[in-house]
């Protein structure tokens, strides 16, 4: 199965040109296929020389609510540059959630901008997180999205989907036709030691298939509900020793197992 990496997993080493190329070299080299720019700055020249030359297609960004809804054609323009075709936005900001009015006009604002970007050839993709589990008027965030905003598509998000209380499989299912990018996200209990040596166990990130989900399945769905990229990530991958080498887990047991 091919599969990428959303480089928000290494954002740390992708600060600057030259780390940005060796680390997307260093992916490729790896075995992944694909990459989603996300966790630096967006630099539309820097991302197309980057993706040129380590030949990686970069196939989904994050990019700032404000220009989705403010500058969405200069925002198509910049994204046709670099080949890609899913503009995505990272989360919606703490203030679209302050009451149902806000939250009704943020949704509307960003379908209208799905909207001009789908009947231009691109595809919106909205990255939820666990608080999109949140009801507003007795029904979730994210089935507001789908029932009112048919121009906002998603990446769903497998650990925060499980993180929320979620059922992975089937919210997967009803977000068919809807979920073109799907970030593989594993999930796992860790043990921490506390100052006065008590020992609790808390959620965590964990490279794909270290930790409890079912990605066969998981993938198997997601396939059927249309999703065309599928791109690891692992928010704490950073604060490892070897960065790399956790998403090397990763793609390692993709390719192996899926």
């Amino acid at each position: 199965m091919k599969a990428g990496l959303n480089l928000y997993s290494l954002r740390t080493l992708i600060g600057t040109e030259e780390g940005f190329l060796k680390t997307a070299l260093a992916l490729a080299g790896m075995g992944y296929d694909t990459i989603q720019y996300s966790g630096a700055p967006y630099d539309p020249e820097r991302i197309k020389s980057v993706s040129k030359a380590s030949g990686l297609p970069v196939v989904l960004t994050h990019v700032p609510m404000d220009r989705i809804i403010n500058d969405t054609d200069a925002l198509m323009k910049e994204h046709e540059s670099f080949g890609c075709r899913y503009i995505g936005l990272g989360a919606m900001n703490a203030e679209a959630f302050s009451d149902a009015d806000k939250f009704k006009q943020t949704v509307e604002a960003l379908n209208s901008a799905g909207k001009k970007m789908a009947d231009n050839g691109f595809t919106f993709c909205y990255h939820h997180h666990h608080f999109e589990m949140y009801k507003i008027d007795g029904k979730t965030v994210i089935d507001h999205i789908l029932d009112e905003a048919p121009y906002i598509h998603f990446t769903a998000d497998t650990y925060w989907l499980q993180y929320g209380g979620a059922d992975v499989i089937k919210t997967i299912e009803k977000m068919a036709g809807r979920i073109d990018c799907l970030h593989l996200k594993d999930y796992r209990i860790n043990k921490r030691i506390k100052e006065n040596g008590g020992v609790s166990f808390e959620p965590g990130f964990a490279p794909v298939g270290d930790g409890v989900l079912d990605f066969k399945a998981i993938v198997e769905a997601a396939k059927k509900s249309g999703t065309v990229h599928f791109l690891v990530e692992q928010d704490d991958a950073v604060n490892y020793p070897d960065p790399l080498g956790q998403v090397k887990r990763s793609i390692d047991y993709i390719k192996e197992n899926l």
